[in-house]
């Protein structure tokens, strides 16, 4: 029970997430479908989730093959890519892509927060519904 009280507050807040497996075990590529249960679970339902497999520098000692990885993170409506920690391989381009996808889901959420809510006139606040560009009137003299 304090387990669970602590995973919520855990995602509480969340935006993304990445869920990282390494290519050379399998075992850690089964686990992947638990972690992301375990986020639609406690995390918002708008999170934005990205599938990493990592040590893609270990091509001879693949265990989860790409097409496999690809096919489940389009299952699960996941954006994919595979880095290597080791060599910094595609590390920055999961996070610049993650990142954006945040900004633009972020974005898109504020501006529909926008338009819902009514046009509100602060009290004492003047409003010009003329052409805006008025030229100043001139004074009279005296």
């Amino acid at each position: 029970e304090r387990y669970r009280a602590i995973t919520s507050a855990y995602y509480r807040g969340a935006v993304g997430a990445l869920l990282v497996y390494d290519i050379s075990k399998h075992a850690t590529f089964e686990n992947v479908e638990r972690w992301l249960k375990e986020l639609r679970d406690h995390a918002e339902a708008n999170i934005v989730v990205m599938l990493v497999g990592n040590k893609s520098d270990l091509k001879h000692q693949r265990a989860v093959d790409t097409n496999e990885a690809m096919a489940f993170a389009e299952q699960h409506n996941l954006a994919f890519i595979e880095t290597s920690a080791l060599d910094a391989s595609g590390v920055d381009v999961a996070f610049q892509n993650i990142l954006t996808e945040i900004y633009r889901l972020m974005n898109k959420k504020q501006m529909q927060a926008d338009a819902s809510k009514p046009a509100a006139v602060a009290a004492g606040e003047k409003i010009s519904l003329g052409g805006g560009g008025d030229a100043p009137k001139k004074k009279g003299c005296c």
